[in-house]
């Protein structure tokens, strides 16, 4: 017989690469997560992951046990959400990460809606950007995560979550005012290929959409600054230090002195926002609610 958690080492060694890593996400020992896998290899009867120089892989049999465990999980968190219904689920505590435009947005209205409507359920807020917020749901170090879609992200048919969509929004080219093309009424990206860049770090979702947008319109952006913190990035740009991509929600109620901002001529880059759960979590009595929520502040 198989027994569960050691599914969920099984996934959490395929996600992060190195028993280490697992380890730390489970709050385990790295010495306990390697005897749970060789327990497993002696349920199964195979060698399920191979371990080498650069972390550890999965064996063809530990792709298979993968793929059988996505489903085991799910319905795991399905089975758990119908006790849970069952015991009515009016109260409990319900984790969300999210990154801080995200609280703003959509968070933070969400909590005054729910004070409302479900006022048994009681949410707690830890601020996370959308690269990490994601292996925090699939750790379950929180219940949600609101995320950026990125290169890299996990998709929406992934076996492992449930994404729910909230909203979208086009980033905007933020120059100094003396720039040279501080008074077009739309801004070229291909005509700032040769400007310092201001951005966020590498691994931030935004990061990833600022150089994509920068590579489908011929070049590489050069960041000579960079900081996760819109703000920061507004100021520098108002000293005129680089030019910037920001998501419109991110520059309301900034200080914009020193800088004009303009949408992007043609297709403009754009942020993918949605909400994301353990799959089967979705229909859980107390995680449902805070969905719904995050839906109506995204809408309004």
């Amino acid at each position: 017989m198989i027994e569960a958690r050691r599914l969920h080492i099984l996934r959490a060694v395929a996600d992060h690469r190195t028993v280490t890593a697992a380890a730390a996400a489970l709050y385990l020992t790295p010495s306990a997560v390697s005897q749970q896998l060789t327990a497993l290899e002696q349920e199964t009867g195979h060698r399920l992951v191979e371990r080498g120089a650069k972390g550890v892989r999965l064996t063809p049999a530990g792709e298979i046990l993968l793929a059988h465990t996505n489903l085991v999980l799910a319905q795991l968190e399905r089975a758990e959400a119908e006790l849970a219904a069952y015991d009515s689920g009016a109260a409990g505590t319900v984790t969300v990460a999210a990154f801080a435009t995200g609280i703003a947005l959509v968070v933070a209205p969400a909590l005054a809606r729910l004070a409302e409507t479900a006022p048994g359920i009681r949410v707690r807020v830890q601020d996370a950007e959308g690269d990490a917020s994601l292996p925090m749901v699939l750790d379950r170090q929180v219940d949600v995560a609101v995320a950026v879609e990125y290169r890299g992200a996990p998709p929406a048919d992934d076996p492992r979550l449930t994404h729910v969509p909230l909203y979208a929004e086009p980033f905007d080219a933020v120059v100094p005012v003396a720039h040279r093309l501080a008074d077009a009424h739309e801004v070229p990206l291909a005509e700032l290929a040769k400007d310092a860049w201001i951005g966020p770090y590498p691994g931030n979702p935004c990061h990833e959409v600022v150089v994509l947008a920068c590579e489908n319109a011929g070049f590489r952006p050069r960041l000579e600054h960079s900081s996760d913190d819109f703000r920061a990035v507004v100021a520098l740009a108002s000293a005129d230090a680089g030019v910037a991509l920001v998501p419109r929600s991110a520059l309301r109620g900034m200080e914009l002195t020193g800088v004009v901002v303009r949408p992007v001529d043609g297709v403009a880059p754009t942020r993918r926002v949605f909400a994301a759960v353990r799959r089967g979590a979705e229909e859980h009595p107390l995680i449902r609610p805070v969905l719904e929520a995050l839906g109506t502040a995204a809408q309004a």
